[in-house]
């Protein structure tokens, strides 16, 4: 790496612990006297991003532990092990959902000072928005994730920019005998929360207030439930929707079913398996509800510190290294996750392997997070219970219901014992 820069060190006031700050972009090697432990879901090339750390830290090695694979199972490990207080955990990849939840436990610590200033200094807006809870940054974004449209250039020219121009072009595909199926996440899972949260917030609808504590399901939620129902029963919506997952759809893409698809950025490089297929293959930002704005929802993974670690001051320089520019643009180059830092958008060397960045920059820009709330799991669960299938729903009448089931959910405890 380049250049070498040294590291300070600041106290923070009231509880806060000793953080310290660092660019950590040199070489030189830590004494190895004290161990960091990273716990970070299984990304391929990770171990690379930490031995360019470790070649810069300062009298501390970082470990890199993996998670399960899937999302429940890296939550659960890490919730049981925190509410025993285990101090062996230092720093946390945490889904972007988990923030709230965490913070209101008492178990991640808030970045301030130095380090949060160097956090936010040029991180998109709606990734930083899922490190906050209650105005404080308890995360410090890694990686970001948001779903594009995803279509075929050689049977549409212009890409359609709402739900319902979609649903008439893939109709008058399908009329003249050509492909025309919308591929989408329909099975009861958070990929269908996900979905419905999109075209919430692209109606200008709101599911749970800013506080997290009033499930909310106003007009706009109305709205989206009218969009999802219509696309459900639609010419255009896949017979298998209601089971289906990412990769589902993808699969039914590439099979030459779809006209288009909603999916996140990595069915690009999963396409170049098939050249015939990924030749046609063309994005574009996300689809808006008629009358609203194109509002996909952030996805991603942000680096907490524990409130456990006996080594806090030595994890947050780890976090300020593991997340830097640099390695972003490594992680998004060889392991296909979409950076946080704006700037790495615009590095020259981004140009081949995210040939959508501007797309998916502009859609960051006005991407939403899912409901804020401690209680996510179990609004989660909610919502995909009351939402599957989606060819059943009725619009008023699960808004209704949406609403009742919603507040029983947020006024449970959110935190597995």
């Amino acid at each position: 790496m380049r250049g070498t820069r040294k590291r300070h060190r600041l106290a923070a006031a009231g509880s806060a612990a000793l953080v310290a700050t660092s660019v950590l972009a040199g070489c030189g090697s830590g004494d190895g006297g004290i161990t960091i432990n990273v716990y970070k879901y299984p990304q391929e090339n990770f171990q690379k991003i930490v031995d360019n750390c470790n070649a810069a830290a300062d009298g501390y090695e970082i470990v890199y532990h993996k998670l399960p694979r899937e999302a429940d199972g890296q939550r659960e490990q890490m919730v049981r092990r925190l509410a025993a207080g285990d101090t062996g955990m230092d720093v946390l990849g945490l889904d972007v959902t988990w923030t709230a939840e965490l913070a209101e436990a008492g178990w991640i610590r808030e970045f301030t000072g130095q380090v949060k200033d160097r956090v936010e200094d040029g991180t998109l807006g709606p990734p930083l928005d899922t490190a906050r809870y209650q105005g404080k940054l308890y995360g410090a974004p890694d990686n970001t994730n948001v779903q594009l449209l995803w279509y075929r250039g050689d049977l549409v020219q212009t890409p359609p920019k709402t739900w319902a121009e979609m649903i008439e072009t893939g109709g008058r595909l399908i009329r003249e005998g050509k492909p025309g199926l919308v591929e989408a996440t329909g099975k009861q899972y958070e990929g269908l929360v996900v979905l419905f949260n999109s075209l919430v917030e692209s109606a200008g609808g709101t599911i749970v207030g800013e506080d997290g504590t009033k499930a909310v399901v106003d007009d706009g939620a109305v709205k989206a439930l009218e969009v999802l129902k219509t696309f459900a029963t639609s010419d255009v919506v896949d017979p298998s929707f209601s089971n289906a997952a990412e990769d589902n759809a993808r699969l039914a893409m590439e099979a030459g079913q779809a006209a288009f698809m909603i999916n996140w950025p990595y069915v690009y490089a999963a396409a170049q398996a098939k050249p015939e297929f990924a030749k046609n293959l063309r994005w574009a930002p996300y689809p808006a509800v008629e009358g609203g704005e194109s509002t996909a929802t952030v996805g991603g993974v942000n680096y907490a510190v524990s409130a456990f670690s006996e080594h806090p001051d030595e994890s947050f320089d780890a976090v300020l290294c593991l997340r830097n520019a640099e390695n972003q643009k490594y992680a998004a180059i060889n392991d296909g996750v979409p950076p946080t830092i704006e700037s790495v958008y615009r590095d020259p060397e981004m140009a081949e392997p995210y040939p959508m960045r501007e797309a998916i920059l502009e859609t960051l820009k006005n991407a939403s997070t899912r409901p804020v709330t401690p209680a996510y799991q179990n609004v989660s669960t909610v919502l995909s219970t009351i939402l599957s299938p989606p060819a059943s729903i009725d619009p008023r009448a699960t808004a209704d219901r949406m609403r009742t089931e919603l507040q029983d959910a947020l006024d449970s405890k959110g935190v597995l014992p």
